[in-house]
């Protein structure tokens, strides 16, 4: 039952090229900056990234995307990730782009078993009718574009059918672990670090507070172990290095 490993190093070792990942993570909030570090180093490329949003300045997925290391992105928001932006319209980088509430669930299905189900959001548009431009040739065309989706009616109602997601790893971050790898998430890294978790098939958590199995209470539990398979203990410094997209302070 002790899931705990050395290193971020160590547990990221069997990470292929070509993987597909779930990364937790909310703007620069509960980031897996550590294992995300450990991907880089080992050179690993190629990657289908599915997460939020695809870090910003020189922290979170940023690092793997300025490298040239993600192929493709399925997430909800580009932001003001200039280097996001310039890859996607140069035709470097395949995107998805999907309504936030719709991402979200569709990580929980695959990690509840559900393979699809129906939404209000995105009927009438693109994102039910397909053309949303996922590739672009680099020339000012559209390589490839998104397929139409399924439509029905409930009750009068139109919805649109959305798959479930399911990923070859699950990167996540987390305020508290215990060896057995269930997971405490601080405020708004709690957004989409264990909806990213129940989608991987091998989930890797870092967490800043390791704990003996026990020491959380089961009430305080936000993911069960059974979700996750390795667990990375961060040292003080990687625990306290917390970026700040767009620091504000009162005059």
């Amino acid at each position: 039952m002790d899931k705990v490993v050395a290193s971020a190093a160590q547990a990221m070792a069997d990470v292929p090229d070509g993987a597909s990942l779930a990364v937790g993570g909310f703007g620069l909030s509960g980031v897996p900056n550590a294992l995300i570090e450990a991907l880089y180093e080992r050179g690993v490329t190629d990657l289908r990234v599915v997460s939020n949003n695809c870090g910003a300045m020189d922290s979170g997925l940023a690092v793997l995307l300025s490298a040239g290391r993600i192929s493709r992105v399925t997430g909800s928001y580009i932001g003001a990730n200039k280097e996001f932006a310039r890859q996607y319209l140069g035709g470097e980088l395949e995107v998805e782009l999907i309504p936030q509430g719709t991402l979200a669930e569709r990580l929980r299905a695959g990690g509840a078993g559900i393979p699809g189900f129906y939404t209000p959001a995105g009927v009438g548009t693109q994102v039910a009718d397909g053309g949303l431009p996922w590739r672009y040739d680099g020339e000012g065309g559209v390589a490839v574009t998104s397929p139409p989706k399924e439509v029905r009616e409930f009750d009068g109602t139109p919805y649109v059918l959305e798959h479930a997601i399911r990923t070859d790893f699950a990167l996540v971050r987390a305020a508290r672990g215990d060896r057995h790898g269930n997971l405490v998430f601080a405020r708004s890294s709690r957004n989409f670090n264990p909806l990213a978790a129940m989608a991987g098939r091998i989930t890797v958590a870092e967490v800043e507070e390791l704990v003996e199995p026990g020491a959380i209470d089961p009430d305080a539990v936000h993911l069960p172990g059974i979700f996750v398979q390795r667990v990375v203990a961060l040292s003080p410094e990687q625990a306290a290095d917390k970026a700040i997209e767009k620091r504000t302070v009162r005059g």
